[in-house]
């Protein structure tokens, strides 16, 4: 049976949110038309997500849905999505980060519009959704650098570059040979798609920001690396 969208769950850490992610997503897509697969991966966490992870996918393959387990030795979000790449079986895939900050219910937005509109790759902007707060000038500011610098140096019209939710056409994310180990995935990715040629299409999402407390792992150290991502590769073959 052909699956629509695989949903990879990178996790380091999340223990308190492990569970209800997975459980939104499988309410949500189970209730919906699509076949689904969840592939989590664990970045080799020191606290009790992998456990919590295997329990609730465990008690999941009595229904609808395709599921795997990945563990991994730490090695960054980055690793973790490539670790997560070769298993995926969907048309489309999307990233699902385990903290709660989006909303799943956008993933069946954006679903619908990239199989009607017929697009290999679509993303979801947190900035065209006007509602949407940002908890700290220092990440939105360095986003919507990001992003310029996207624009500038690969043609694009985005507003939100470092968006967690990225959909693919499964056979085109399958296809690039992705080097990250962090949090460069993004960066990487869009870089690579844009070299091939594709005009990469927004839609709006919703976002709910936690705070470090929380857990929330971005540092400006990340931003500066996601600048010399985007340089290197658009220099390089």
């Amino acid at each position: 049976m052909a699956i629509d969208i695989s949903i990879i769950i990178p996790a380091y850490n999340e223990g308190r949110t492990i569970e209800k992610v997975i459980d939104s997503l499988y309410r949500l897509l189970s209730d919906s038309e699509y076949s689904f697969q969840l592939i989590v991966v664990d970045d080799g966490s020191k606290d009790d997500t992998k456990v919590i992870a295997q329990q609730a996918l465990e008690y999941l393959e009595k229904g609808k849905g395709s599921f795997r387990l990945i563990s991994k030795e730490n090695g960054g979000k980055g690793s973790a999505i490539r670790a997560g790449i070769p298993y995926v079986e969907g048309d489309y895939v999307i990233i699902q980060d385990a903290d709660l900050e989006n909303d799943p219910q956008d993933i069946l937005r954006m679903l619908q519009v990239i199989k009607s509109e017929n697009l290999k790759v679509l993303y979801g902007s947190r900035f065209l959704k006007t509602e949407n707060k940002s908890l700290y000038p220092a990440f939105y500011w360095g986003g919507r650098v990001v992003t310029m610098a996207t624009n500038v140096l690969f043609g694009q019209r985005l507003t939100d570059e470092p968006t967690c939710y990225k959909m693919f056409a499964g056979d085109l994310l399958k296809s690039i040979d992705l080097k990250c180990k962090g949090f460069e995935f993004c960066p990487e990715v869009t870089a690579k798609v844009s070299k091939r040629g594709y005009k990469i299409k927004e839609i709006p999402i919703s976002y709910f920001p936690r705070t470090k407390e929380e857990g929330k792992k971005l540092s400006w150290k990340d931003g500066v690396e996601a600048l010399w991502t985007l340089l290197k590769y658009r220099f390089i073959k």
